[in-house]
């Protein structure tokens, strides 16, 4: 990522709003493309380097949440920000459960956006500028295997799995504090940083999610423990490698 000047796309079939956005995000040292549906998106993001996809729910064709799952199942990790209706809750969270990273209602102020925007980058930049822990940078739990500086989880049967940036940064914060009970706020300070305005369910969803990922069954979880009151319990031995 250019973290002087990071590169943002766009995607809303709105050209108003494209337009909006894109000269107020370049006057915020900015560099920023816009798509007007999926297939405009996806061209981009083959022939350019974008560190965060603004991302429209409601779209022409492929809708923002097929394209947010298609860019996951991809194993790209670059950030996304979904725009949404107000008061559709339930797209929220579908959206978070798909793979954003964060959310905003419309209609929005462009400075929220921005801040938002801001927000998940450096969250992103700090995971992948985190020093190297001793013992190396690769940490073993049940056979799965989580690189910190590859970003690549994985599976016991030599599966590459793909996680998103929230996904990744969560179970970073697991395998780093192994058979010990974290909070909701502990994760959000660990994951994110205060500098986030998160979805008060977001840590649950992406919880839920990560499960998912390692096979961790939600009706009887054993790798990562719901504590009642309490928050969260990553089970395994974590070995460095």
């Amino acid at each position: 990522m250019d973290v002087t000047n990071p590169h943002i796309l766009v995607v809303d079939d709105d050209r108003e709003i494209r337009d909006l956005l894109t000269k107020f995000l370049m006057r915020h040292n900015l560099r920023v493309s816009a798509a007007k549906d999926g297939v405009e998106m996806m061209k981009m993001l083959d022939e350019r380097r974008i560190d965060l996809v603004v991302l429209d729910l409601m779209l022409p064709g492929e809708d923002g949440l097929s394209l947010c799952r298609r860019m996951r199942e991809s194993r790209s990790g670059v950030p996304i920000v979904m725009l949404t209706a107000m008061g559709e809750d339930t797209d929220r969270i579908v959206g978070l459960e798909m793979g954003a990273d964060d959310y905003l209602p419309k209609p929005f102020n462009p400075r929220e956006l921005l801040a938002r925007i801001k927000a998940v980058l450096r969250r992103t930049q700090a995971s992948e500028d985190a020093p190297a822990k001793p013992g190396g940078t690769r940490l073993r739990f049940l056979g799965w295997t989580l690189d910190l500086s590859s970003r690549d989880l994985l599976s016991p049967d030599g599966v590459m799995v793909a996680l998103s940036a929230g996904e990744f940064g969560l179970l970073q914060v697991f395998v780093e504090h192994p058979r010990r009970v974290l909070s909701r706020d502990q994760l959000l300070d660990f994951a994110r940083g205060r500098s986030a305005v998160p979805f008060d369910r977001s840590i649950d969803i992406q919880v839920s999610r990560l499960r998912r990922r390692i096979g961790d069954d939600a009706r009887d979880p054993q790798i990562i423990k719901t504590v009642r009151g309490g928050g969260y319990l990553f089970t395994p031995e974590v070995e460095h490698l």
